[in-house]
């Protein structure tokens, strides 16, 4: 959830080249872009990564962008990161709470999460 709230709020921008720094308590979103995790995926075809069509999406939109990325600790007290996390608590109990069924992941394939890709 936290590469689509990424995602989400890069495709919100609708200009291009703009300057975003994202702050994430998510260390694998986080990395994926420090450490250079993303190049690798791109350059072998996202073919060993989790959630590929998400990653494939979150290319698309970043590369329109001067993204930054920053990691903070979850749940140590930062007010806007404490915010998020409440409201998508909120959000998956209000769905759950309202009968809502999310629709199927068209990109998702059990197969991937038994394999570990």
């Amino acid at each position: 959830m936290e590469l689509l709230a990424v995602i989400k709020g890069l495709e919100a921008i609708k200009w291009q080249n703009a300057e975003v720094h994202v702050y994430s308590d998510s260390s694998y979103v986080v990395n994926a872009i420090n450490k250079g995790w993303l190049e690798n995926w791109k350059r072998k075809g996202f073919s060993k990564v989790k959630n590929p069509d998400l990653w494939m999406r979150f290319a698309r939109v970043y590369e329109r962008h001067r993204v930054s990325f920053h990691w903070i600790k979850g749940h140590a007290g930062h007010p806007e990161n404490e915010r998020c996390d409440s409201l998508a608590v909120a959000a998956g109990a209000g769905a759950v709470a309202a009968g809502v069924v999310l629709p199927p992941d068209p990109g998702y394939n059990p197969e991937d999460t038994v394999l570990g890709i």
